[in-house]
């Protein structure tokens, strides 16, 4: 897949470090990386944004941002408020395509969810997704509350035809609770996808070599990693 796009169910839920652990775990496997950040909020000019944070965590990638924003906000309102315009699909799609002939793999992070603007049209993460025919990794949250908003985000993508390649659990708590371990055999059926890694809760504020050693353990094989879903569930499971 030369072209992977992430998205969250939501925001907070370990997206960007999702995308650092699979950037590294690519590089590890021996494949030149790019990361887009289609459009970035709530990070001042002099402040490194999430993209430069995946490369501080997984090492040699291009890191790239189509637009930055001041405010915390969804991208269609912090363009409004800064007057500035906003990130189209259309060009994300172009940028990604052009690093796609450079790379090996380039990973699309978007902002929030799936269906969080960009711009006054309602374009959104998921129709540059189509405009790439590139499929969509979604990053869910552990615990109780995400079966509602994984399904969502997978019946979303079904219903415009995009490709969900899989779920990733952005942080996976060291005591994780009885939802959470029910979540490991409740997710993948309620979006009809495989769940393809959990990463410990943590995993960010690690030595950036430590984070590029352990990476691929967190990841299916599908992503360049060693983790295995059923042995994760017999330790984990109820």
């Amino acid at each position: 897949m030369p072209v992977l796009v992430i998205t969250g169910t939501g925001t907070e839920v370990g997206k960007t470090i999702a995308t650092a652990a699979v950037a590294a775990a690519a590089l590890a496997a021996g494949r030149s990386v790019a990361v887009l950040k289609a459009a970035q909020t709530g990070v001042r000019p002099d402040e490194p944004g999430d993209a430069a944070e995946v490369a501080r965590l997984a090492g040699a990638v291009t890191a790239a941002e189509l637009a930055r924003y001041p405010e915390p906000l969804a991208p269609a309102t912090a363009a409004r408020r800064a007057g500035r315009a906003p990130v189209r699909p259309q060009e994300v799609a172009e940028a990604a395509a052009k690093l796609a002939t450079e790379h090996d793999l380039v990973l699309v992070e978007g902002a929030g969810g799936l269906l969080v603007r960009f711009d006054a049209a309602g374009g959104t993460l998921a129709d540059a997704a189509a405009l790439l025919a590139a499929p969509v990794l979604v990053v869910a949250s552990a615990g109780l509350g995400t079966l509602n908003t994984t399904e969502l985000t997978a019946r979303e993508l079904r219903r415009q035809g995009l490709d969900l390649a899989g779920i990733l659990i952005g942080s996976w708590p060291d005591a994780p609770d009885l939802a959470s371990r029910c979540n490991l055999a409740d997710l993948p059926d309620v979006s009809g996808a495989p769940l393809l890694g959990a990463l410990p809760a943590g995993a960010g504020a690690l030595d950036p070599a430590d984070f590029r050693t352990a990476a691929p353990g967190w990841l299916a094989p599908r992503l360049d990693g060693t983790w295995d879903a059923e042995a994760f569930w017999r330790q984990e499971a109820p």
